[in-house]
């Protein structure tokens, strides 16, 4: 499995928490491996034609061995409702790329978008939380111990947070998947002789206790800081995601954040992108090759916000982590 010591090789000095000790898991693996083997993947919906250089045959989505991953299963074509991720399918493949080959430098598209971006519709919202609704795919991973199969769990989690860190989180999981068949018999062996788990589990609802959110500015240098840009384009990736997976960002903040990653080096500009939620974006990668990484964002063209965000392994390329922000929004009423 993906450890904390791996993680933290990884991250280097853009680690916040380096210095932290690590707790135990909230979760055994012998009981990650019961969920694993409770749940069947759904059945009877359609599937994606291939549109990119990989195709894993599975039950459903694919994990890379160690990753701690997010990732969502696909359904051909796209979903039947904007915002709603595709049904578990029998493929997945990488998002299709507009520029796959040779894409160009992303600073002088990324400052386009800057210039011409227009109001999201929380732009025109007030309240006292800030709301998202967002999906991740595989949180955790576990891998076999001979490195060879793999399950990925999902959640769903719905978030209201004041601006001192009060609120509620609701959070379901969602059924595992598997990369191959292979992997999915696998774990169903290990399962095997203990008691499975039926029907959907009940939504987990925790409050929030209070916490200090320093909400996010259009000041360059306190983004760049902010983003640990720093450390380079794969850090930006990952700061941006946290960004705008706990804040409404405004206007103003997600101009300066696209010109910010405009003077980072080492992104690519990929065009025309549809996510994993069915939505038109447009997309930016970094390879890492030191670590054969590939980070990907996805922005919406019309207003700048983040759409998804996503890690690929490069050797092979397979996708490693997923999540699609669903919604973000300003409310009164918490959940």
């Amino acid at each position: 499995m993906f450890g904390a010591e791996r993680t933290r090789t990884l991250l280097g000095p853009a680690d916040p928490a380096r210095t932290a000790a690590v707790e135990p898991p909230l979760v055994s693996a012998r009981e990650l491996i019961d969920r694993a083997g409770a749940t069947d993947t759904a059945a009877g919906h359609r599937r994606v034609r291939p549109t990119r250089r990989l195709v894993l045959t599975a039950g459903t989505l694919a994990v890379a061995a160690g990753a701690v991953a997010v990732l969502q299963p696909l359904g051909e074509g796209a979903p039947d409702t904007p915002g709603e991720p595709a049904a578990a399918g029998l493929v997945l493949v990488p998002v299709a790329y507009q520029f796959d080959a040779d894409p160009p430098a992303a600073g002088p598209q990324l400052r386009m978008l800057a210039d011409k971006i227009k109001d999201a519709a929380y732009d025109h919202q007030s309240g006292r939380y800030m709301y998202h609704h967002t999906k991740v795919w595989g949180d955790p991973v576990m891998t076999s111990a001979d490195g060879r199969h793999h399950v990925a769990f999902a959640s769903e989690t719905k978030l209201w947070q004041a601006v001192d860190g009060t609120g509620n989180q609701v959070r379901t999981q969602l059924e595992p998947q598997y990369p191959d068949q292979e992997s999915r018999d696998y774990w169903q062996r290990e399962s095997l002789g203990r008691p499975a788990a039926t029907g959907t589990p009940a939504p987990s609802v925790m409050p929030l206790p209070p916490e200090e959110l320093r909400q996010p500015s259009a000041d360059p240098s306190e983004l760049r800081e902010r983003l640990k840009v720093e450390y380079g384009a794969g850090s930006a990736s990952k700061w941006v995601g946290t960004l705008y997976g706990q804040y409404v960002v405004p206007r103003a903040t997600r101009a300066a954040v696209l010109r910010v990653l405009a003077d980072v080096p080492g992104f690519r500009w990929r065009g025309q992108v549809t996510d994993r939620a069915g939505r038109n974006g447009v997309a930016v990668t970094f390879d890492d090759r030191e670590h054969d990484q590939q980070s990907l964002l996805i922005f919406d063209p019309r207003t700048g916000e983040l759409l998804a965000h996503e890690l690929l392994t490069l050797s092979p390329m397979r996708i490693s982590s997923y999540e699609v922000i669903l919604d973000a929004a300003w409310t009164n009423q918490p959940g």
